[in-house]
C-alpha cells in the first residue's frame, strides 16, 4: 500500500488531508513538527511526503534538506509561503511540487496522484513480448532496436503495457497522458493511437474497443 507522510503544524489541516487520503486507500503518518517528522523519516520509508515550510523545533526547509540528503523520497511542499522566491528555493531544493494554502483539497489529491504516478513510473521497467519500455533512460525498443517515440507517444505506450488486456476509455487515457480535462474530441488520442501501431507494428495489439477505447492485447 502506498504511505504518505504528513509533516503539518497546523492540527485541522493534517487531519482534513490526512483523512482524505486515508479514505482514498492510502497508508498515512503525520507529524506536527520538523523534529517529529525527521524522527518518523528515519524510521520508516515512504513513498511520498507532504511538507509545511513553516514548522517548529526544524523548519520545513531544514527537513526537505534533511530528506535530499539521505533518500530520493518525492516531496510537495504545502504552505502559506507563495511567494515566487519561497517557490523558487523550494523546488532548487529538491521539492517534487509546491501547493500554496489556502488549497482544495481536490487540487491536493490530484498533485498527489500526479507525483506517485511520475515516481513510480520511474521505478517500473515493462517488457512486453519483444517491446521493453524503460522510464529510467525514457527508452523504447522492439527486439533491441530503438523506437523514437515523441513524449506523449511514450507516456500513452506506458499506459497500455501498464494496463495490460484491460480496456481504457479515451477519457482515462487522455487525462492520464495529457493531463487536462477530456472534452470529447478523439482526433488528438486516435492519431497517437495509429502512430504507436505503426512504429511498433502493433496493429494486431493495440485494438480499438467498440465505444469504450483501447486495449494493448496480449496472449500469455
Amino acid at each position: 500500500m502506498t504511505s504518505i507522510l504528513i509533516v503539518e503544524d497546523d492540527k485541522d489541516i493534517n487531519n482534513l488531508i490526512y483523512k482524505t487520503l486515508k479514505t482514498e486507500g492510502y497508508q498515512c503518518d503525520s507529524a506536527l513538527d520538523g523534529k517529529a517528522g525527521a524522527d518518523k523519516i528515519e524510521q520508516n520509508e515512504y513513498d511520498l511526503i507532504l511538507l509545511d515550510l513553516m514548522l517548529p523545533e526544524i523548519n520545513g526547509y531544514e527537513l526537505l534538506d534533511y530528506v535530499r540528503g539521505i533518500c530520493d523520497t518525492p516531496v510537495i511542499i504545502i504552505s502559506a509561503m507563495g511567494q515566487v522566491d519561497d517557490r523558487i528555493r523550494g523546488l532548487r531544493m529538491g521539492a517534487d511540487d509546491y501547493i500554496c494554502k489556502p488549497f482544495q483539497i481536490g487540487e491536493l489529491f490530484a498533485r498527489v496522484e500526479t507525483v506517485l504516478r511520475r515516481t513510480q513510473r520511474a521505478a517500473a521497467r515493462l517488457e512486453i513480448e519483444d517491446v521493453t519500455i524503460d522510464p529510467r533512460s525514457h527508452t523504447v525498443t522492439k527486439s533491441g532496436v530503438p523506437i523514437d517515440l515523441t513524449v506523449k507517444e511514450f507516456d500513452l505506450l506506458y499506459e497500455l503495457m501498464k494496463n495490460k488486456n484491460v480496456a481504457l476509455s479515451r477519457r482515462r487515457l487522455y487525462e492520464l497522458v495529457w493531463q487536462e480535462e477530456y472534452t470529447g474530441e478523439t482526433r488528438t488520442l486516435d492519431s497517437h493511437i495509429q502512430r504507436l501501431r505503426r512504429k511498433l507494428d502493433w496493429n494486431d495489439k493495440i485494438v480499438t474497443v467498440f465505444r469504450i477505447g483501447y486495449r494493448l492485447e496480449v496472449h500469455e
